[in-house]
């Protein structure tokens, strides 16, 4: 085979760049401060009952000054309060309420109240809704820190919370790059395609964003990645290693985000068909190591092996004073407002969810191309899909390939996306993306490259690919102090009077 003459030239721009994206999200983290936004706090005007001018509900500006905080939202805040919790006072409960008096706790406290809590009726006791284990994991590191050097979070909250982001962040960031750039490197074929893709993973995806808060999407999707290098490399089948690797972490990305068990599903199943023994033997035993993990931290916490959100509509998360005590409101024919009460026709929210405000492909157009990429692999998969299911791979060639990965991202985003149009009318809240998706990122990536290759044989293809990036950093960027805020779309529309989620519907 004769030598790459750009490779060398490929690999400098891969670490440049790579470094640039890097150090840009440890930046984003150091600097990160919550700001209170003046256009969020509007007074209302007797006319408008409660509302103002622009029909926005009405938001009053803190009589005092807020407590500094690099937290943010209501779902890292309750991660936060777990993690202080489990660290400084030795249980998971983050709150209580006793009757006839005020709540009290971690999460009521400034700088951590949240609305992602629930109350166990029979205690009163309030825990944070999200699955445990990350918290778990958090924690183990905050002890560290803890004991180690004396820092603590109430004390020096930017050096723990900042420490623990660069370290769950940023770290597996760099790696997580680090093994795409040789999987770009690998399957494209022209240099454009291979630095384009590069570049939108670098700065061209909500991962970017999500840098600067613990949340369980960044994590999930670089698991993902993990998980499918090792069943990627080329030079014979699957060796121990790789399957212990790729098994534990195809365990692990569900254990983050749920819907990713459909991913965990895809690997299991073909391996399991191909290669029983070494897939028993090796896979399924260090797939079960973190699935184990979540149930045993499930029941630490709740004292049931289901996590929180299985009861999700049940009286953990309808107590008296819970957001979520409106959903009875909408059973019953009560409209509310906010974008987590979206009572929309389905085919509105799937557009919306696709290619409106939230949308995957008109907030990170880039993924358009990828699209044709994977519809180009899916016909090209043909055959190995045919060896996979008649079990006429060969012991020396490894089950997975470049086509076989991308009929396994078209069945997985299609089952995903399905499930998110007809099962539910949730955007994931206030976020700046289609957060249900992130960690599917890494997969469109890959499973893009051909769809982008083709695009790029022409000059106006290659501009085309350019602009679509440059709308991708846009929408990555434009959410610059926290990640926790609306689209830009969905912000235009409502400057337009086209949507408003804050106003009843009629």
């Amino acid at each position: 085979m004769p030598a790459d003459p750009t490779a060398a030239l490929r690999r400098h721009f891969y670490l440049i760049l790579g470094t640039v994206a890097i150090f840009l999200a440890a930046a984003k983290i150091v600097g990160a401060e919550n700001v209170i936004e003046p256009s969020r706090y509007a007074p209302a005007t007797e006319a408008n009952f409660g509302f103002d001018r622009a029909g926005k509900p009405e938001r009053k500006w803190p009589a005092t000054r807020p407590e500094p905080t690099p937290m943010f939202g209501s779902n890292d805040r309750s991660r936060w309060a777990t993690v202080r919790s489990l660290v400084d006072e030795g249980t998971y409960v983050v709150g209580t309420r006793a009757v006839g008096k005020p709540d009290t706790g971690i999460i009521f406290e400034d700088g951590y109240q949240s609305l992602d809590k629930v109350m166990l009726p029979e205690t009163g006791e309030f825990y944070s809704s999200k699955p445990p284990l990350l918290t778990t994991l958090i924690a183990g590191e905050y002890w560290l820190l803890k004991h180690a050097f004396g820092w603590s979070i109430v004390r020096d909250r930017w050096l723990v919370v900042c420490m623990i982001l660069l370290t769950v962040n940023v770290l597996p960031f760099a790696i997580y790059l680090l093994l795409l750039a040789k999987l770009i490197d690998r399957y494209g074929t022209t240099d454009f395609g291979k630095l384009l893709t590069f570049t939108t993973a670098c700065l061209g995806t909500f991962l970017t964003t999500f840098a600067t808060t613990l949340n369980n999407h960044s994590p999930a999707a670089y698991g993902v990645v993990f998980a499918l290098y090792p069943l990627l490399r080329p030079g014979g089948a699957e060796s121990r290693r790789d399957l212990l690797t790729a098994g534990f972490f195809a365990g692990f990305v569900p254990t983050m985000d749920l819907p990713a068990a459909a991913f965990s599903a895809a690997l299991l199943v073909p391996l399991l068909y191909v290669r029983p023994k070494a897939t028993l033997l090796y896979f399924v035993p260090a797939m079960l190591i973190p699935i184990a993990a979540l149930f045993a931290c499930n029941y630490a916490a709740l004292g049931r092996f289901l996590p929180a959100y299985s009861d999700f509509g049940g009286p953990m998360y309808e107590f008296a004073g819970s957001h979520w005590q409106k959903l009875k409101l909408v059973k019953q024919g009560f409209p509310q407002k906010g974008i987590d009460f979206a009572d929309e026709p389905k085919g509105v929210y799937a557009f919306h969810l696709l290619l409106g405000h939230h949308g995957w492909f008109s907030l990170t157009p880039v993924f358009a191309a990828s699209l044709l990429g994977i519809a180009l692999l899916v016909r090209r998969s043909l055959p190995d899909v045919r060896r996979v299911l008649t079990r006429r791979v060969p012991p020396s060639e490894p089950v997975f390939n470049l086509p076989i990965v991308g009929a396994m991202t078209a069945v997985v985003s299609l089952v995903v996306m399905l499930y998110f149009i007809f099962k539910t009318n949730n955007y994931g809240g206030f976020t700046s993306g289609p957060r249900w998706f992130f960690w599917m990122i890494p997969l469109w990536l890959i499973a893009g490259l051909p769809g982008v290759d083709r695009i790029a044989r022409s000059r106006s293809g290659r501009l085309a690919l350019a602009i679509f990036l440059g709308l991708s950093v846009l929408a990555v960027c434009y959410p610059a102090w926290n990640p926790w805020r609306p689209p830009w779309i969905l912000q235009a529309l409502e400057r337009l009077e086209w949507v408003n989620y804050d106003v009843l519907p009629s």
